[in-house]
């Protein structure tokens, strides 16, 4: 069975830094773009980053470029969002998804197949 379990949310300093992880299983993380997906309170849900199946082509939503860093460990079936130098805007719920494909580093959420069901980031003083 298909699954993905977020972990690694929770209250931070501005400035702090926290690593999301997301534990994939039923699934051969190579052959899916996994997405990172945040919903702040009160906002629609954005994705903030995405890796392709190579695991190298890595793309960023601008406001989160330079400060957050996506990684891949294949042999652990996990997939990790290190966050540096985070703002109070950061703020929100995390969800990793995936997307079966080959060879393309794009996360549409609309197009994303499976989701985990998050967990919480709070960036606060």
């Amino acid at each position: 069975q298909l699954q993905f379990v977020e972990s690694g949310g929770g209250l931070v300093q501005p400035g702090g830094s926290l690593r999301l992880s997301c534990a994939a299983s039923g699934l051969i993380l190579d052959q899916y773009a996994i997405g990172w997906f945040r919903q702040a309170p009160g906002k629609e849900r954005e994705g903030i980053s995405c890796m392709g199946d190579d695991g190298r082509s890595i793309n960023y939503v601008d406001h989160v470029k330079g400060r957050f860093t996506m990684v891949r460990d294949l042999n652990k079936g996990m997939v990790h969002l290190q966050m540096n130098d985070l703002k109070p805007e950061d703020t929100a719920a995390y969800y990793c998804a995936a997307r079966r494909v080959y060879g393309l580093s794009i996360c549409p959420e609309d197009e994303m197949n499976y989701w985990g069901k998050g967990t919480l980031v709070t960036v606060s003083a």
